[in-house]
């Protein structure tokens, strides 16, 4: 299933291996993602836009993020994965 409901359906069905949902897709990606909203999050308050405008772009990728920590939670992982997924989640909801 190509494009992004295949992206989505392959992660939450488990048919996608740890080393790529964790590192590639959360990790590598996820982190990417949160920088880039929080940037611009960060330039919307420093230029005079609304606090809470800049404050929905900060959270916008939450529910992506979620979904990739639920992925990860589903997927017969340690808990070492499963504890790094929430940390990553606490760390890239709140810088």
């Amino acid at each position: 299933m190509p494009g992004p409901a295949g992206f989505f359906t392959r992660r939450w069905r488990a048919e996608v291996p740890m080393r790529v949902l964790f590192w590639r897709d959360m990790v590598l990606v996820g982190t990417l993602v949160n920088l880039l909203f929080t940037g611009g999050a960060l330039a919307m308050a420093a230029s005079g836009l609304s606090i809470a405008l800049a404050a929905a772009v900060h959270f916008a990728p939450l529910p992506y993020n979620l979904f990739l920590v639920g992925a990860v939670w589903r997927l017969p992982a340690s808990a070492l994965h499963r504890w790094g997924a929430l940390g990553w989640l606490a760390l890239v909801t709140l810088v």
